[in-house]
């Protein structure tokens, strides 16, 4: 079951493309979370998105707010995608136990053992401000964040 918009986010500890732990709740307080999740590193639509992403990303990030993306990829394969297509945000590994963050958020789409295209924005609080889910071929519009950040300011 997918995170209303106005429940409070569930929290999450994940390791980025760096080896690195990255904990949803330690940016409470200072600063705004888009989380994006995708299918897999490497397809065609997924690394569109994330590519758009890094090329809006000054329009995006700021000093109050991070964009990090997720899937159920490896560590591995998530430091080789983010090196051969310049992604210098973090991409969080969702690999083990397999999925369970993206099954939190009812972003899983079980029939394949993948994340599914949902995207969170998550206030400084941590509770959930705007939402959208997609199916695995339904590209999503980075203006769309864009508008949904300008109404948190």
């Amino acid at each position: 079951m997918a995170i209303e918009v106005g429940q409070q986010a569930p929290d999450f500890t994940l390791t980025n493309q760096h080896g690195e732990e990255v904990t949803l709740s330690s940016f409470r307080g200072s600063k705004n979370v888009v989380l994006v999740f995708y299918p897999f590193a490497f397809s065609g639509l997924c690394t569109g998105e994330l590519c758009e992403i890094r090329d809006q990303r000054s329009a995006l990030e700021g000093d109050d707010t991070v964009v990090m993306g997720i899937s159920c990829d490896p560590m591995w394969s998530l430091r080789f995608f983010a090196e051969k297509d310049g992604l210098d945000f973090p991409l969080l590994s969702d690999f083990w136990p397999h999925g369970a963050v993206c099954q939190a958020y009812g972003a899983f789409f079980e029939p394949k053992g993948m994340a599914t295209r949902a995207t969170y924005i998550i206030d400084k609080d941590g509770v959930v401000r705007w939402s959208v889910i997609n199916g695995p071929g339904d590209v999503r519009s980075t203006q769309d964040y864009k508008d949904a950040l300008a109404e948190l300011a």
